[in-house]
């Protein structure tokens, strides 16, 4: 059963939502205040989190910070907040997807699914996988590197999609920017370069000794298989 993390401080619209993706096999843990979500996170294993930005003590930005020093779970975020700069700044710091209130819970359901095909974990990867470094499912929307599914954001998955798309040639930063599906256009070119950062780390958990994604000064950035 999906196991869902949802900190959200309105309790009416809190027991909806539960009661609502219950429904569908999906078992919600509530948690009103950002504080308790967290120690949640630590205590249990949850499959993504919903995450409200107007929160008590703590905005919800900053509770996406404190969440990826914990995990990289898939984080939707629900929002009343129609700022623009809201959105921009969640993706940037690793939500996967951003859904402003009010909206129909079969949308949260369907974009729920969609995610999670693409982060989780399948079986054993098999030995075409092994034998290939970069392996894009594109139905589960999961990248494999040296056989292992690398547990990307929405925002890293479009990025390292596009540098696979054109492998060992140069893709300018703005490209990297403007094809995004996750990464929104006002947003700073310099965000490219930190999300750029967050996907080498991952690759080096796997492979600590060589370098994929090189620099192309003036230009951008180039994924290479040619070590």
């Amino acid at each position: 059963m999906t196991k869902l993390l949802l900190i959200e401080d309105d309790l009416e619209l809190s027991e909806v939502l539960s009661s609502y993706l219950t429904q569908f096999g999906m078992k919600v843990v509530s948690a009103e205040d950002p504080f308790l979500g967290l120690s949640f996170l630590t205590q249990e294993k949850f499959d993504l989190v919903i995450l409200d930005l107007t929160l008590p003590g703590i905005d919800g930005l900053e509770v996406i910070l404190k969440i990826r020093q914990l995990s990289s779970i898939p984080i939707i975020i629900s929002s009343a907040r129609d700022d623009i700069t809201d959105k921009i700044i969640g993706m940037e710091r690793g939500a996967d997807d951003y859904m402003p209130k009010p909206y129909d819970p079969r949308e949260l359901v369907s974009r729920i699914k969609t995610i999670l095909r693409r982060v989780q974990t399948k079986t054993e990867p098999n030995e075409a996988l092994k034998q290939t470094l970069f392996v894009l499912d594109e139905k589960a929307r999961a990248i494999y590197f040296n056989g292992v599914v690398l547990e990307l954001t929405g925002a890293e998955y479009d990025i390292l999609w596009l540098l696979m798309k054109y492998k060992n040639s140069a893709v300018s930063r703005e490209q990297l920017l403007y094809e995004s599906e996750h990464i929104d256009d006002d947003s700073s070119i310099k965000n490219v370069d930190v999300m750029i950062s967050r996907i080498r780390q991952k690759l080096a958990k796997i492979d600590a000794y060589n370098s994929y994604i090189k620099p192309v000064r003036g230009v951008g950035y180039m994924l290479s298989c040619r070590i």
